[in-house]
């Protein structure tokens, strides 16, 4: 029996694929085509062959359990990729490039003249209450004058079929190596689609990723040794990490392998003595990448490396105190940035959103607390959230009094509408909610992945695609339309 997609209903979404009931858009009539001829049992099979595949090449995440501690997973993949046009994906790709660039300028201001601060475009009292800026940092500048390195800026589609921004991720973005896996099984599940579509291709981002890393080196060698600094195999990330290094031939270290001289160099112990290590990609946050310099209990950093960085005996990615941008208080202003630093209009809007501190916005936010998304300052991966419409009475009542203590820590939007793609439930398909995290690259030029990690909420109804909290992945194609 083949596939029905007659009773497929996104309901008031905007759907990625079909127009409306079993009606294709043109860049998806392809895919669908191929599912309408296809049986049930086969669309089965096949997301049966994707997860076999999955679990072959140990394609893991790590989550934490209040019963079972530590437990890897296998990666939660859906068989259907999600598909843009390639016109549409050149516009999104200008103004990422516009918002990195925006953002950089704003974090070296920041820690130089603070002139954003001075002409009253950026408030005192949001900078003054950053967990992220480091007061270490006052007066350095990076080579390159490039603070992040590495972006994940996270994209949704609302009801209208308008991208905007959702968030941006400075300080240690993840998930790029599951957007290249997923490029990989895809290809094993699909191959006679690749042929059709031809979407651009990812598997370049571990060359452009070492390019950029290797032009932060303080040598003029050949080839610089890099490092991948992880937490350890214990992070929810560690298969990134020991992916990115092994596709970039670095190495992957954590902080007890690597010490500081008495002339600030950095070396990794090996069997053969002491190596001079010139570019440290770290996977590790601010405070705990050195005992000396910010948490003096942290065993995961190497003592005195931010002292190396600043004397420019190694190249840092991202740079610390790059997460002071990293903040959802501080997403709210980016528009505002972007026009004060590069004197444009952004390409790419944000979501509309309530700035708590202000007392008019924080009054309308405890007035429609039922209808709003109220998020703090600093969590991630779908913590700490309230979802009003989904929320108790006691819920709201407690995210208000939070809200009301400290209300520079919270920011509230509308409850977004977000796109839906055609996922395999069982033997069929449903719409499922999606966004999208590319991931931006800024050395000596910007660039970005031709596509990016498309996370879907598996769960029916559900907005929240953290894979943590029951989300799963798709791959992404940029095509041409023609």
């Amino acid at each position: 029996m083949p596939v029905d997609l007659k009773e497929y209903d996104p309901g008031p979404f905007f759907d990625e694929m079909m127009a409306r009931k079993n009606r294709a858009r043109p860049l998806a009539k392809e895919l669908i085509g191929l599912f309408r001829k296809m049986g049930n049992g086969e669309l089965a099979a096949r997301q049966d062959a994707a997860d076999l595949a999955i679990r072959e090449m140990g394609i893991t995440f790590t989550v934490y359990n209040e019963t079972e501690g530590m437990i890897d997973r296998n990666w939660p993949f859906d068989i259907v990729p999600r598909i843009i046009d390639r016109k549409e994906w050149g516009h999104v790709e200008a103004g990422l490039k516009q918002r990195v660039t925006a953002l950089n300028l704003f974090i070296n201001d920041l820690y130089q003249d603070q002139k954003i601060v001075k002409d009253g475009v950026f408030p005192a009292e949001v900078l003054a209450e950053s967990k992220n800026f480091r007061p270490q940092c006052i007066g350095v500048k990076p080579p390159l004058g490039v603070w992040a390195h590495i972006c994940g800026s996270d994209l949704v589609r609302d009801h209208d079929g308008t991208l905007r921004v959702l968030e941006d991720n400075l300080r240690v973005p993840s998930g790029v190596s599951y957007m290249l896996e997923n490029r990989l099984v895809t290809k094993r599940v699909f191959p006679e689609l690749f042929e059709t579509y031809a979407p651009l291709p990812v598997n370049d981002y571990p060359t452009q990723l070492y390019e950029m890393l290797a032009a932060l080196s303080p040598r003029s060698v050949k080839r610089p040794c890099i490092a991948v600094l992880t937490p350890g195999i214990f992070n929810s990330a560690y298969f990134e990490h020991a992916y990115l290094a092994m596709q970039m031939g670095a190495e992957l270290v954590e902080g007890r392998d690597l010490f500081v001289d008495e002339d600030d160099g950095v070396y990794m112990r090996t069997v053969s003595g002491p190596k001079r290590v010139d570019v440290i990609y770290r996977r590790i946050d601010d405070e705990f990448m050195d005992p000396k310099a910010f948490r003096e209990d942290s065993l995961l950093g190497v003592p005195g490396l931010l002292r190396a960085w600043m004397a420019r005996k190694v190249g840092l990615a991202n740079a610390p105190g790059a997460g002071v941008a990293d903040d959802k208080v501080v997403y709210a202003f980016v528009p505002e940035i972007i026009r004060y630093y590069l004197d444009e209009e952004p390409v790419i809007p944000n979501v509309p959103t309530y700035r708590c501190m202000y007392p008019q916005e924080r009054r309308y936010v405890l007035d429609h607390l039922d209808e709003l998304v109220v998020k703090p300052a600093n969590e991630s991966g779908g913590y700490g959230m309230l979802i009003g419409p989904r929320a108790t009475k006691a819920q709201r009542k407690t995210f208000a009094k939070l809200i009301r203590n400290n209300p520079r820590n919270y920011i509230a939007q509308p409850t977004l509408g977000i796109s839906t793609v055609p996922t395999v439930v069982g033997q069929g398909l449903e719409p499922r909610h999606v966004d999208l995290r590319p991931f931006i690259l800024s050395g000596r030029e910007v660039s970005v992945t031709t596509g990016g990690l498309t996370r879907v909420a598996l769960r029916k109804g559900s907005l929240v695609v953290n894979s943590s909290q029951g989300g799963g992945s798709k791959d992404t194609w940029i095509v041409d339309s023609s």
